[in-house]
């Protein structure tokens, strides 16, 4: 690879101790140069060789840094990455990208002012079950699509720690958390939604932000999806079935990369992004002999580092990111 991006995280939390920095270390396109800790410094701890700066102006003064991650609570991401921009630097933001389409949109046209360019970190492209289903769709073997139905289930019924989290600011909440992840998916494949369906409301006692959300988002061609995310479902349902005109496609939500990130798994190792055993997919479908037809589908190889590997190419030889920023304004007005 050319000269590698000199890249800086603006916060060492879950989100950069696990979804970035083992990536931006590993990664030959990637150096991992900076980080920002007001307190405790505790990125040097993983990496030595790292600089830590406790103020955001000192970071965004350093003229090294090429790259910086936005990866700072939700209601934040909008004046940070102001902030960098007219630092004249590249931007990483966290999903979700800001609060409203209207912030994204004034950042894009600042970016082009500043000649730089943003990026959003939409990983889940990157899943081995997305990608996995994403394979059956385009095989044509379900036919017309009629409706996809996309769960994020978790069971976690009392109030987080993470009191950011757990406030009533801007884009807070499941449906702004984790329905951002799969309205991306959605749209990913199916393009710009025509209407829209939503709803959310709390659950957990004392629960001050939304921890169910649904919506239904009607796409071209009458595909229909329906989107359900959740901090309530003690066992976890299907994350993803697929009805079509020929057949079905049924998957649990398995990606194991978060779980091996966690665990402290290298990226670099060879199991990194392979699922469990007997988490494969079913694909039931009627072939032109009008037979039905029972496939057992596995996933294929989660790749996070993907979304990376992309990141590099459009920074340093201006090809296209595969998370488009319009699919990001469409995205934002679903999430409103």
């Amino acid at each position: 690879m050319e000269k590698p991006i000199v890249t800086a995280l603006l916060s060492y939390g879950l989100s950069g101790k696990v979804f970035h920095a083992p990536f931006l270390s590993t990664n030959k396109g990637f150096n991992l140069y900076a980080v920002l800790e007001r307190n405790n410094q505790k990125a040097v701890l993983d990496y030595p060789n790292i600089k830590s700066f406790s103020t955001i102006n000192d970071l965004l003064s350093d003229n090294n840094i090429e790259l910086i991650v936005i990866n700072t609570p939700n209601n934040t991401h909008y004046d940070y990455t102001k902030l960098a921009l007219e630092s004249k630097k590249h931007i990483l933001i966290e999903k979700p990208a800001t609060t409203t389409p209207e912030e994204f949109i004034e950042l894009l046209e600042l970016s082009k002012k500043v000649n730089r360019k943003i990026f959003v970190y939409h990983n889940r492209r990157w899943s081995s079950d997305f990608m996995a289903s994403k394979s059956i769709i385009n095989s044509g073997k379900l036919g017309d699509i009629i409706e996809v139905h996309l769960r994020f289930d978790r069971y976690r019924p009392t109030i987080g720690s993470k009191t950011f989290k757990e406030t009533q600011v801007p884009s807070n909440g499941i449906f702004y958390d984790l329905g951002s992840h799969l309205i991306d998916q959605a749209i990913s494949i199916f393009g710009k939604p025509k209407n829209h369906y939503k709803y959310k409301n709390s659950y957990r006692e004392n629960s001050l932000v939304d921890d169910f959300a649904f919506i239904h988002i009607e796409f071209k061609n009458k595909v229909n999806v329906f989107i359900t995310t959740s901090m309530l479902v003690a066992d976890a349902q299907a994350g993803i079935i697929i009805h079509g005109t020929k057949g079905s496609f049924i998957k649990e939500f398995c990606d194991e990369q978060e779980n091996q990130l966690m665990n402290g798994l290298s990226t670099l190792n060879e199991n990194f992004g392979l699922e469990k055993p007997n988490k494969e997919g079913k694909l039931t479908y009627y072939n032109k002999d009008n037979e039905l037809i029972t496939e057992i589908i596995p996933s294929l190889k989660g790749n996070f580092n993907g979304l990376f590997d992309d990141l590099y190419q459009s920074i340093r030889n201006n090809s296209l990111f595969k998370v488009d920023n319009q699919d990001i304004i469409e995205q934002l007005k679903l999430l409103v």
